[in-house]
């Protein structure tokens, strides 16, 4: 029986959302598509129903992922007593929390060298999460340059990937707190 395109719809933004885990989880190349689709109950050749191919799903699923970070990094700085809520979006980002919920959080964090491999629909989808990340920055930085915030997305980009590579986690807090420093004097 065909699903309806309700349905249809469901599914996919299921898949998506269980891929955007996954991927950043285990990375992209380690990441089969029945680790995407067997925990939803799906199947490998269901997966064609609803995509090409499986660089379809990295891109959407890193475009999905950007947009829950950028979502969050918005709250993080409207909810917060300062006047232009950087500090807020610093400290969201560059956080323990951040570093230690690898299912969660910024794809370009968890799997920049694979994206950076990627095909060109991945890295155009990385690309815009970056552009994204960069305009919440400049939103907040009181007029500074554009090339403050990229310098300063760029960093908190590092921050966290490195936090998450070195096991000593006193120097792994000690990066993030490092970063978080250097970023609240400019």
């Amino acid at each position: 029986m065909r699903k309806s395109k309700v349905e249809a719809a469901d599914t996919r933004r299921r898949i998506v959302e269980a891929a955007a885990r996954e991927f950043r989880l285990h990375g992209i190349q380690a990441t089969g598509l029945n680790d995407v689709m067997l925990p939803l109950g799906l199947t490998q050749g269901g997966f064609y129903r609803h995509f090409s191919s499986k660089d379809q799903l990295v891109a959407e699923a890193c475009s999905q992922a950007m947009t829950e970070v950028i979502d969050g990094l918005e709250a993080a700085a409207r909810d917060s007593d300062a006047d232009n809520g950087l500090a807020a979006v610093v400290n969201a980002y560059v956080s323990e929390d951040h570093r230690d919920t690898q299912t969660g959080g910024c794809p370009l964090a968890a799997m920049g060298s694979e994206l950076a491999r990627a095909d060109e629909q991945t890295r155009a989808a990385a690309a815009q999460g970056f552009e994204e990340l960069v305009d919440v920055l400049v939103k907040r930085m009181g007029g500074q340059a554009r090339s403050s915030a990229v310098f300063a997305v760029a960093a908190m980009i590092g921050a966290v990937t490195m936090s998450r590579v070195v096991e000593d986690s006193d120097a792994s807090t000690a990066i993030l707190e490092d970063v978080k420093q250097h970023l609240g004097a400019m």
